[in-house]
């Protein structure tokens, strides 16, 4: 079964863009998952093809309108795929959601534009949202890609050692420990002696003590007991 990935935008030129090139591109040549990117303005219905129109109550900017985006999503909504907004308002992307989708169908992804998306298409489509982070971008067309970049270099044969994605960072809630390549003298650094012995045992339990020390330093919050996802 193909991986589909549908992607409602105001933009859709800027698909595939970097989702063209590298795991990604080569992928989706050998059709290991396939991509379309459906502009929104298309469902609009009067002569201006208008999206947008001003918010209720007042306030800057424009919001896209429900009308016109419910239309889009009817059109390609033919299946289970999961219906995803990206949102700084969402619950963060994580490695284990990735890991989730990579094991479905696909996905149906919408970039909202503008100041965001009239709320009650949101609900109407039990939309769900989600985020790539604590930031706002000018619209969602690059979280989805990041997105879509996350999920697709999990599908089967994507990644030619299917076991490098097993010991990367979030894989086990934790961050990667470090990782080191010839020369074995750098500028008068040195690899650390334990990746020289041979010591497969020695050698995990070394990576194991860097990641959890690692992962102390910068990213104490992944240590934390996690509340379950209300949207799940």
């Amino acid at each position: 079964m193909t991986f589909r990935a549908s992607v409602l935008t105001l933009y859709p030129d800027m698909f595939p863009g970097p989702l063209g090139a590298s795991l990604s591109g080569a992928a989706l040549q050998r059709g290991d998952w396939a991509l379309e990117a459906v502009n929104i303005r298309d469902f609009a219905t009067d002569r201006h093809a208008t999206v947008d129109d001003a918010p209720f109550g007042g306030g800057p900017g424009m919001v896209l309108k429900p009308d016109v985006l419910a239309r889009a999503i009817d059109q390609v909504a033919t299946d289970d795929r999961p219906k995803l907004l990206l949102s700084p308002r969402g619950a963060p992307l994580t490695q284990v959601r990735a890991r989730e989708l990579s094991h479905g169908p696909g996905v149906m992804l919408i970039c909202g534009r503008f100041e965001g998306v009239d709320q009650r298409v949101i609900e109407a489509r039990n939309l769900v949202e989600i985020s790539i982070g604590d930031y706002v971008l000018s619209g969602g067309e690059i979280a989805a890609m990041v997105l879509l970049d996350a999920v697709v270099r999990l599908l089967p044969g994507v990644m030619g050692n299917a076991d490098s994605g097993l010991t990367e960072s979030f894989e086990d809630g934790m961050l990667e420990a470090p990782h080191y390549t010839r020369p074995q003298v750098f500028e008068g650094r040195v690899v650390p002696e334990v990746l020289l012995s041979g010591d497969h045992k020695r050698i995990a339990d070394w990576r194991r003590a860097q990641s959890e020390a690692l992962t102390q330093h910068r990213r104490p919050d992944l240590l934390e007991p996690t509340e379950p996802d209300p949207t799940e």
